[in-house]
């Protein structure tokens, strides 16, 4: 058998192994809550104010999942996150000013530029490392060596022994269920828990989502 055949076989069984795992195990729904809980707490850290950091939070979110279907490739999905929450934090303290009647110009190329700093890449980075145990253990081995650490393909190929083209339809289902984990996430309330979270928080988030994604339809 072929690695394209063993790949497609296993991909099936996966497929099918992943439907009859619903609904979410105590565990994919606590890493869940727990990567929002870690940009939680860096925007409380970074904001110094609770309920700004849960304002944030929601506005990041809501941007993540609209623009979850523009991301074709997650290789650059930590880069990707950390743009979004950077650009959320700079909208917030623009508004702010604003709202201060302070006099600020920021140019709008500045703000979707916005530099991501070390503090802000680390909590994006223990976000990831909190969702990738999530996915099957293939998945999240080949994400985080190929995607996070950056390790090229034909090496890759040659330590599990497998051909490159095999590692590439690996990475594109790893990134699929990753681009599924990152929007579950984005669903979850970091108070309360998982995706059915009824809190006044909770359904002002549905709320939003469905009247952004309304637009967004053609």
């Amino acid at each position: 058998m072929t690695d394209n055949q063993q790949e497609r076989e296993h991909g099936a069984r996966g497929d099918k192994a992943d439907q009859t795992t619903e609904p979410y195990d105590s565990a994919v729904q606590r890493a869940l809550v727990e990567a929002q809980q870690q940009i939680l707490q860096f925007l409380q850290h970074r904001l110094g104010d609770h309920d700004a950091a849960d304002e944030v939070l929601q506005r990041f979110s809501l941007r993540a999942l609209e623009k979850a279907s523009q991301l074709h490739d997650v290789r650059m999905v930590r880069g990707w996150l950390g743009r979004i929450l950077a650009t959320t934090i700079v909208d917030h303290q623009r508004e702010t000013a604003k709202r201060r009647r302070r006099e600020i110009v920021i140019d709008q190329t500045e703000v979707e530029n916005h530099p991501v700093d070390e503090e802000l890449d680390a909590a994006i980075c223990n976000c990831l490392y909190r969702i990738l145990p999530t996915l099957k253990a293939e998945y999240a081995d080949i994400i985080w060596r190929a995607d996070i650490l950056g390790e090229p393909r034909d090496r890759l190929a040659a330590s599990l022994g497998t051909s490159l083209n095999n590692v590439t339809v690996r990475l594109h289902r790893g990134r699929q269920a990753l681009r599924k984990r990152l929007e579950e996430m984005c669903r979850t309330c970091p108070v309360h828990g998982f995706l059915d979270c009824h809190c006044e928080k909770a359904e002002q988030f549905r709320k939003a989502f469905a009247e952004a994604k309304a637009k967004s339809a053609p």
